[in-house]
């Protein structure tokens, strides 16, 4: 026996109207959809008011960001193709967003292979080429190249980096204007994060002493009842 779809209310949604917001689901523009088709402005202005406190209430982890209800509006209009006679609470009607393709940006291809470092080094970089020249400049300098050696152990720690190519690294990255002291050591970072972070065996021993001061004092506690 064959069932037909149209007689039970089934409809593939290959055969439904496309969405065109879908994060607000089919009943959401349906609603909208049958906004369009109501007479009263009045009755029409208040239903529209309520699909957007539904939206509203779809997306309770939004609440709290600013404007968010403008926001909401703005997507009934866009649902509803821009052809719908009401007004928004802050009296402007939106307007449609012309469609256009955004302009590639481009990446500097000479630091890509420097990627690892990330953009805080390259931004550090510019500020100390932007310092005088002193003791103040070679030590951020320094900082820098710690900073750069960090960055590039967590990138890739099974691979040994040395101090060498970070300074060569750090002279390309400054165009020649930027170099560390033969004498550098650039492994202060990382051995300050190695003290930061507490040993197994720290943490044991942190554990036992609180634990042989606990018995101390109600050892003491229970000689003073006796």
């Amino acid at each position: 026996m064959e069932v037909s779809m149209e007689s039970n209310n089934m409809q593939y949604n290959s055969l439904r109207e496309d969405l065109i917001m879908p994060e607000y689901g089919r009943n959401v523009q349906k609603l909208v959809n049958h906004a369009r088709t109501l007479e009263d402005p009045e009755f029409r202005q208040k239903f529209v008011e309520r699909v957007v406190e539904l939206m509203y209430q779809m997306n309770p982890q939004s609440k709290n960001v600013l404007e968010y209800r403008e926001k909401l509006w703005k997507h009934v209009f866009h649902i509803a193709q821009y052809d719908l006679d009401v007004v928004p609470p802050n009296g402007e009607i939106p307007k449609p967003i012309a469609d256009y393709v955004p302009e590639q940006m481009e990446y500097p291809e000479e630091n890509r292979r420097f990627r690892h470092y990330g953009f805080n080094v390259q931004r550090m970089i510019k500020k100390a080429m932007s310092m005088e020249k002193g003791p103040k400049q070679d030590a951020f300098v320094e900082v820098i190249g710690s900073f750069m050696k960090l960055a590039y152990k967590n990138w890739n720690s099974n691979h040994y980096v040395s101090d060498e190519n970070i300074k060569n690294d750090l002279k390309v990255l400054s165009k020649g204007e930027l170099s560390l002291d033969d004498n550098a050591s650039l492994d202060g970072l990382s051995n300050s994060v190695k003290k930061a972070k507490p040993t197994k065996r720290q943490h044991t021993g942190r554990n036992n002493k609180r634990s042989r001061s606990h018995n101390n004092n109600r050892n003491k506690r229970n000689h003073r009842r006796k």
